[in-house]
């Protein structure tokens, strides 16, 4: 016997029918003398239903009643999923976030976990319950109710099979597990059955959206075994991920090509090379809260330096603004951008132990006519702008560079 935290996102509990889906799947998990915990997202669709009514009233919502309202879709949720297992013959209990006492900071919108009393779950699960909780929410210290932003209920998933000391959290999707990289654009792309969460971590940050960041690392650092599966596939392994020395490891030198459109560049032309300038630059950049990916900066011979940075894309238009005054103040002679660019990410442990890796992903794009306009490297990655016309042909080519169609 296991116990088993299973999270369900919002396409997978879209509608009764599929509630009365995962129910039947749950229901088995649990005849087979598992002890399970279910976590649920809102039905999909609803949290942004949700949000829209709140701005036809306020232009810019009060982030507590913003909280107060928008938890009430996972509400829902847990107790149609509770009375859907009933109906089976399975007995269930739903708690919202603060009925478990999933305490946060008072961060609205994106609040962080604190701690988790998890005694009334363990002795629901004694008395041979499924539990069903709320994801994406949680109570402040001072009983308010909190959400932890964007895919929030992954975090609340691996949060609670972290508490729980559970045997592995099992996250369901709309898909089958982890690929080498997105098969819309590479039909050859396989899914894998295992992959660090070092691995994991690069791909979600670089764009691959099947795990929402924060429970990755929330479950890296606990040491929860996570497994990606499909709510829509009665059988399967899925992706299972895990830590580097796990014997069962694929040992690929490369794991996955990962990618983001979300992605503008600026570039602050003929910047004098001083101390501090850097600062000068990326300090009221920092202070309008603007997230700095990628950063290259060229010395001349001349005493000065062009400086270039990347941000998401919906933060061009207020970078660039920022940045006139700053380039005046600082005497630079130009400030250029453009949001047409894309980057795309070769990740794997394996570069640790292997030479060549960049050489032939320079190679490979220069073979297709493909311009590199930064480079950024860790010991796991290697990150390349590109203008966004060529990226998906990016994708394609390094994909086969590096062997990914073929079985492991």
């Amino acid at each position: 016997m296991a116990l088993i935290v299973q999270k369900y996102g919002g396409s997978s509990v879209g509608s009764a029918e599929r509630i009365k889906h995962v129910a039947r799947r749950v229901a088995r998990w649990k005849r087979a003398g598992h002890q399970i915990v279910v976590v649920v997202s809102a039905m999909s669709g609803e949290t942004n239903r949700l949000l829209a009514l709140a701005r036809e009233i306020q232009a810019h919502p009060d982030p507590r009643e913003l909280d107060v309202m928008v938890s009430t879709g996972e509400q829902v949720t847990i107790a149609l999923m509770s009375m859907a297992l009933m109906d089976l013959g399975i007995k269930a209990r739903s708690y919202t976030g603060s009925q478990v006492k999933i305490v946060t900071d008072n961060a609205y919108t994106r609040a962080r976990i604190v701690s988790i009393d998890e005694e009334n779950l363990r002795r629901d699960l004694r008395e041979d319950h499924v539990v069903v909780v709320a994801g994406f929410q949680g109570i402040d210290a001072a009983g308010n109710i909190t959400t932890l932003g964007r895919g929030g209920s992954d975090t609340t998933g691996v949060a609670l099979a972290a508490a729980l000391t559970a045997d592995e959290c099992q996250i369901y999707t709309d898909v089958d597990g982890v690929y080498t990289t997105d098969p819309r654009i590479v039909p050859e792309a396989r899914r894998l059955n295992t992959i660090t969460f070092e691995e994991m971590l690069e791909m979600a940050s670089l764009g691959s959206r099947v795990l929402q960041i924060r429970s990755v690392e929330f479950a890296g650092k606990y040491r929860v075994k996570l497994r990606v599966l499909s709510s829509f596939e009665e059988e399967g392994e899925g992706t299972l991920i895990t830590f580097e020395e796990d014997e069962k490891m694929e040992h690929a030198t490369i794991s996955g090509i990962a990618f983001n459109r979300d992605e503008a560049k600026i570039t602050i032309l003929g910047v004098p090379d001083r101390p501090g300038i850097a600062y000068q630059i990326l300090g009221p950049i920092g202070d309008a809260d603007i997230d700095v990916d990628m950063i290259v900066q060229n010395v001349g011979q001349d005493g000065l330096t062009d400086f270039s940075f990347t941000v998401h894309r919906s933060d061009y238009a207020k970078a660039l603004e920022i940045l006139k005054p700053v380039a005046a103040h600082i005497k630079a002679r130009e400030v250029q951008g453009g949001d047409k660019i894309a980057k795309v990410s070769v990740v794997g442990v394996g570069m640790r132990s292997h030479a060549g890796i960049a050489s032939t992903a320079f190679r490979t794009l220069a073979e297709e006519g493909i311009n590199i306009q930064m480079i950024s490297t860790s010991e796991i990655k290697i990150s390349i702008v590109i203008d966004e016309k060529y990226m998906e042909l990016a994708v394609r080519v390094l994909h086969k560079a590096f062997g990914l169609e073929q079985a492991a």
